[in-house]
């Protein structure tokens, strides 16, 4: 058996039990309904029929439990909240559950995608090939179909670690069509190998929604954990549209929320509070040359004090089951 044990990361314990190949397809609902004929039907269609999906609500107001039951051909286990526990907490409920079940992989997955029949075939392909420890796709915006949204993604160690997708918002011309080594892909959909839970962790359950898979993504680095984009594996995305957009205010909120947890968690006092700081005057000036709204700036400002706060009351917490 393997354990983890880190800072704020839920310790795990693995049972011996393995169905080699077999996928765990986790995804996280909040109100999805509208979503979920496209998502099930590309699961209906893929080829490789080695995974059984396991789909964790959060307090749905919507029929999305019932779809999630009763919609698509697929195995699947439905999980059903009685609040909204974000992101985080879902995915861990999800993982816990696919490796109860002996599931050699965990895909983490978005609803708010469509792929085609051969997305969990070139992703399982990729990830034996490259001997890697995760495996992430193509991923172009849902309209216009053509253009990309993370042709995998990197950290800026000089911009205090943030991060980006390669090829955003550009169209695809073949300029990203050879598999390669990234290290930072946005969770929309990343094939993990269930040992990675034992080295790294499970997500950090601090975070609601936002910078969780930065954070996922940042221990995997630290760790020199292989991570290979496979382009020939495509999926689309409906970006931001459980969110409210960019411009939101939970996203808003949330998103600069994220950011102050993942600085002080990860580079510490001194060198989070910097960035941290170098954020809000960002936030701040964007007002002033136009760019943005004081109402806007007024949350996000909020979000990094409170992620802030978070991080330092929780640094030394460690979560157990």
């Amino acid at each position: 058996m393997a354990t983890i044990s880190n800072s704020a990361v839920e310790t795990l314990t693995f049972p011996k039990s393995l169905i080699p190949g077999r996928i765990g397809v986790v995804t996280v609902t909040y109100n999805s309904a509208r979503l979920l004929d496209d998502f099930l039907k590309s699961l209906d269609v893929q080829r490789y029929r080695n995974f059984i999906l396991f789909a964790v609500d959060s307090a749905s107001k919507d029929e999305s439990v019932e779809r999630l039951r009763s919609g698509g051909k697929c195995e699947r286990v439905v999980i059903v909240n009685e609040a909204n526990v974000g992101i985080a907490i879902g995915n861990n409920q999800g993982i816990r559950a696919a490796i109860e079940a002996g599931c050699e992989y965990v895909l983490l997955l978005n609803n708010d995608v469509v792929f085609e029949e051969d997305l969990f075939e070139r992703l399982v392909a990729g990830i034996e090939a490259e001997k890697s420890a995760m495996a992430v796709p193509m991923i172009y915006y849902f309209q216009p179909s053509n253009r990309i949204w993370a042709a995998g993604g990197a950290f800026q160690p000089l911009l205090g670690f943030r991060n980006f997708h390669r090829g955003e918002n550009r169209e695809d011309i073949g300029q990203f069509s050879e598999s390669c080594l990234v290290d930072f892909a946005p969770a929309c959909c990343i094939l993990i190998r269930r040992e990675v839970f034992a080295q790294i962790g499970l997500m950090d359950e601090r975070y609601f929604v936002y910078s969780d898979d930065a954070d996922f993504m940042f221990r995997a680095r630290r760790e020199k954990l292989r991570v290979s984009f496979i382009p020939a594996a495509k999926l689309w995305h409906k970006v931001s549209s459980l969110t409210g957009g960019l411009e939101s205010d939970f996203t808003c909120y949330h998103a600069a929320r994220g950011r102050a947890l993942f600085l002080y968690k990860n580079l510490g006092r001194f060198w989070g509070g910097f960035w941290s700081a170098v954020t809000h005057f960002v936030y701040r000036m964007r007002p002033i040359i136009r760019k943005d709204t004081g109402r806007r700036c007024a949350l996000k400002c909020k979000g990094l004090r409170d992620g802030k706060k978070l991080a330092l009351a929780t640094a030394r917490r460690t979560v157990s089951i």
